[in-house]
This record gives structure tokens, C-alpha cells and sequence, in this order.
């Protein structure tokens, strides 16, 4: 790949005319193109007019669970967390495609559609052991190229309820894990200290942070939320915890809603949601206003749990629209920016499109972010690190 790269002909999302100047896959300049020194021997890409975004960033994703790249295998019901965890052990144990193949047809599809980082939580259990979290490391190596990947180790079938898998959290982070993860201490447990405590424990001996996800619903759900909070703030996690879900804070009376946010926001805990339904879901712009961090990602992609999702993530952030009744431009916006700057930032990744940023972006042909939403376009180039990786939904 040539050291310098020049993206012209294109404007940003002000309808500026601005120029960008890629410098060893990095951002080395992005305005007018006299304000810019440009080498004689850049390579130059013609942006044809379009806008440049930035690209996307999915916060939630299993890509150990897919079931892309087999035929289509018809839901399974479970009308519990509980039961569904269930099936999917089932079906997992009848699944002989590996996760390095539907795991790798998943990552493909998702770059193709402008997604260049996901957070991604790995199932770690005493059935399967590590196997899944080795072959998403193998991923890694294998599809870093297009996708940088942040892996969750997650106990998906419990902790108390499943001896040993303590044990296996601390191995899957020596092992190369980047957090440690949890799943409703009270739903699925039934110990809401014990698990935490196990939670926390992987999180302070290796230095890493967590990200849980929470079903559970109403004051329970708020207790528990509370209950992780203090235990951020004492181990001085602030900034390094997210809860996946919190459906809880789509429940609450003003006064629980209240003092849950205000110790969320101490504690610096960002709350995933992804919109899904009819599942209570937590309220956006109340908890930004609160000082939460609110970011956004895909959850299940043609899995067990789900049969839908394709892992776009601007239709991903239109479905957070229609949930939270966004139809005004500034709240289009909003929602762009949960797949954008703020999963990013939760993965601890620069501000997209600022010097010396990764050149990570996209194009497209619409006149403004809440245009790109509304039209959800698949006619998208998409760039990594300052190479074109993708053209109209597929990768080049």
C-alpha cells in the first residue's frame, strides 16, 4: 500500500468540499485541499462527490455464535434466557462448521457494509472450554485486515451455576482475552454477589475490564446495575465497564431511574443496547443527559437466538430510531454517532477522522448523516487504514 493516499472530491457531512490526506494509514489531514501538503507521489482516489463518515464500529457481536455460511437452520423457541441458553448448548453440539469459517463469512459481510471494529463476546463454559475463544484469537490474525477484533470472555452458562468456568475466565484472559464478561447474576445464577464477585475477581487480578449483560428486569435489574457500579468504583474500573442491555432502565420509576443513572455515571459504566423488541429498552437521551455513555451494536446475527440481523449497522442504528421515536436530523445523528464515535470510544479506539486517527471511513452518496440513515444505502465505499476494502457492499 502506498505511504501517502489522497481521498478527493468529497465533502463531509457539513457539505464542505474537503480533501483527505493519508499518511502511513492515518489521518495526516482532512480540509481544504490547499491547506494541505500533498507529496506528488500519492496515490489518488477519486471520491466522486460523495460524503465521508466515519466508519462503523459494532459494540456487541458473537461471532462464535453465527450460523452465516450454512443453510438457514429455522429458530429454536425458548420462552427464558434460560431455556434458550439450553438450545443453543443443543444445537452448538450438531454445528460442524467451524468458527473460524462462519465466524470469518460473518466478518466478511459486516466489512463489506463499512463495520471495521467489534467487541465480541465469546461463549466460555466447562462444555466447551476455551475452544471458541481460540479460533475468534485465530480470526484475529486471520481477518485483522479488515475488522479489528475486541474479544469478551463470557459466561454464558452461568458461573455459580456451572463450577469451573471462574477457573476458565482466568484462563481465557491469559490466554488473550481482552475483558471479562458476565450474564444476570439474579436470573441466571441466582447469587447476585457470588457471580460479581467471580466477575470482578478475573477483572482486578488481570487488569482487564468487564462487560456484562443484564436481562434482568425492573428494580431488580436497577440493584444489580447498582451493585456493579460500586464494585467498578471500588477496584477503580471507572471508564472500563460496560452492561450489555440494562432492559431494566426501561422500566423504572423516576426515582429508581434516577439514582441508577447518577452512580452509572460516577462509575463511568457505558450501557450496549441494539434496539431490539418488544423488550423494554433503555432510554437514550436520559441517560446521555445523565452523563451515561450510550453506544450501540448488532447482538445476535442469524444465531440461535435470532434468526434476523445482517449486521449493518446503520439499519441497526435506524431500528434504534424507530424504538426511541428519533425523527428529528439532530436525533438521526444521535443514533449514527451509538455506531460511530461512541462504540469506538468504548473500545478505546482514537476520534474517528481527527489527526492522526486510524483512516478508517466511509462514502457514500447521500447530503447528510440523517439522509445516510433514512436511505440506508448499500452503495458504500469503505476504507481501512487507508485501503479501499470495500465497493457496494462487497469486499475488493
Amino acid at each position: 500500500m502506498p505511504e501517502s493516499i489522497v481521498v478527493e472530491n468529497i465533502r463531509n457531512a457539513a457539505g464542505e468540499s474537503v480533501t483527505l490526506l493519508v499518511e502511513g494509514g492515518r489521518v495526516a489531514g482532512l480540509g481544504p485541499a490547499a491547506g494541505l501538503a500533498i507529496s506528488d507521489s500519492a496515490e489518488r482516489f477519486d471520491g466522486a462527490g460523495q460524503m465521508i463518515l466515519p466508519a462503523l464500529v459494532d459494540g456487541h457481536v458473537h461471532l462464535d455464535k453465527t450460523l452465516v455460511g450454512l443453510p438457514f437452520i429455522a429458530h429454536i423457541p425458548g420462552e427464558t434466557v434460560a431455556k434458550r441458553i439450553a438450545a443453543e448448548r443443543d444445537l452448538r453440539r450438531t454445528v460442524s462448521l467451524p468458527v473460524t469459517a462462519r465466524g470469518g463469512a460473518l466478518i466478511d459481510k459486516i466489512a463489506a457494509l463499512g463495520t471495521v471494529a467489534v467487541r465480541s463476546h465469546v461463549d466460555i463454559d466447562t462444555e466447551i472450554g476455551l475452544k471458541g475463544l481460540e479460533q475468534v484469537l485465530s480470526l484475529k490474525q486471520s481477518h485483522g485486515h479488515l475488522v479489528d477484533i475486541e474479544i469478551v470472555a463470557f459466561p454464558q452458562s452461568g458461573i455459580m451455576r456451572d463450577p469451573g468456568t471462574a477457573a476458565l475466565l482466568h484462563e481465557a484472559v491469559a490466554e488473550g482475552a481482552d475483558l471479562v464478561g458476565g450474564l444476570d447474576p439474579a436470573g441466571i445464577d441466582d447469587d447476585i454477589n457470588g457471580h460479581l464477585d467471580a466477575v470482578f475477581a478475573v477483572a482486578g487480578r488481570r487488569n482487564v475490564g468487564v462487560d456484562l449483560h443484564l436481562h434482568d428486569s425492573g428494580p431488580l435489574g436497577a440493584f444489580e446495575l447498582r451493585q456493579i457500579a460500586e464494585r467498578t468504583i471500588a477496584l477503580s474500573l471507572q471508564g472500563r465497564v460496560a452492561v450489555s442491555h440494562a432492559f431494566c432502565l426501561g422500566e423504572l420509576d423516576d426515582a429508581d431511574f434516577g439514582r441508577t443513572a447518577e452512580l452509572l455515571a460516577r462509575a463511568e459504566i457505558s450501557i450496549m443496547t441494539n434496539g431490539p423488541g418488544p423488550v423494554p429498552m433503555p432510554p437514550v437521551k436520559r441517560l446521555q443527559a445523565a452523563g451515561v455513555r450510550v453506544f450501540a451494536g448488532s447482538d445476535n446475527i442469524r444465531d440461535a437466538w435470532s434468526p434476523f440481523g445482517n449486521g449493518d449497522l446503520i439499519e441497526r442504528a435506524g431500528i434504534i430510531c424507530d424504538r426511541q421515536d428519533f425523527r428529528a436530523d439532530d436525533d438521526l445523528e444521535r443514533a449514527f454517532d451509538l455506531v460511530t464515535r461512541a462504540s469506538g470510544a468504548v473500545l478505546g479506539r482514537a476520534e474517528p477522522l481527527a489527526l492522526g486517527s486510524p483512516a478508517d471511513f466511509i462514502l457514500v452518496g447521500c447530503d447528510s448523516v440523517a439522509e445516510t440513515l433514512a436511505e440506508r444505502p448499500l452503495a458504500r465505499t469503505v476504507f481501512k487504514a487507508g485501503r479501499r476494502i470495500a465497493e457496494a457492499g462487497r469486499l475488493v
